[in-house]
């Protein structure tokens, strides 16, 4: 029964498409598309359907198709980011740089097969260059190597450290804070990361000791 539903909403889209002499709308499409989603997956283990409803600047940046923004509404979105950015509860941004490494070359989470309450990766190595050894890694967001050095952090939990500290801490947590229709995961904001793995990270990038500062 499932298998004919499938079939039955990828052919009512192809229809669909094949009879709009003009081209369907955008919206025509995105209800189609929605229609094939809803039939083709389903509930199962900690994956949830319901992940696949965009919130409002997800849905913003995936109309937008790729082009740029409106300044105002690329603006509202940063600052309805920023608002949902939490601080460290205890005050702690910076854990063990040796577990950020671990964090950053895991790619495992959030799959049907992951037991509810399992720790996920960053699969931070997907998009960044972060240490020097590490030879395989992705292009997709700038090099991270040197973040800390580059940027002056001596010391982490100096004063002249806390603006690049907090920008960093509110990055992970959720980028599209300070760039409207990032690429890059909201680690915080999603749950995906917990906020010891997040100092772990911040470790990581801004642990003068850290092999991504050497």
């Amino acid at each position: 029964m499932k298998n004919t539903s499938k079939r039955a909403a990828w052919l009512l889209l192809g229809t669909f498409l094949a009879g709009c002499a003009a081209g369907p709308s955008p919206q025509d499409v995105a209800e189609a598309t929605q229609k094939v989603l809803q039939s083709s997956f389903r509930d199962q283990g900690i994956a949830k359907t319901s992940w696949l409803v965009q919130d409002a600047s997800n849905k913003s940046c995936s109309e937008a198709r790729g082009t740029a923004l409106d300044e105002k509404l690329a603006k509202v979105i940063e600052t309805s980011n920023l608002q949902t950015v939490k601080m460290p509860s205890d005050g702690k941004f910076i854990g063990d740089w040796r577990e950020g490494e671990k964090i950053a070359q895991n790619g495992r989470g959030m799959t049907w097969s992951d037991a509810a309450g399992s720790a996920n990766g960053g699969s931070c190595y997907n998009c960044h260059q972060i240490s020097k050894q590490e030879l395989s890694f992705g292009s997709i967001g700038p090099s991270l190597y040197n973040y800390g050095k580059l940027r002056g952090v001596a010391d982490p939990a100096a004063a002249a450290s806390k603006p690049i500290v907090d920008y960093t801490w509110g990055k992970l947590w959720n980028a599209k804070a300070y760039n409207a229709c990032s690429d890059m995961p909201r680690f915080g904001h999603a749950g995906i990361l917990n906020e010891a793995q997040l100092r772990h990270v911040m470790a990581l990038l801004l642990d003068p000791q850290s092999p991504v500062n050497k």
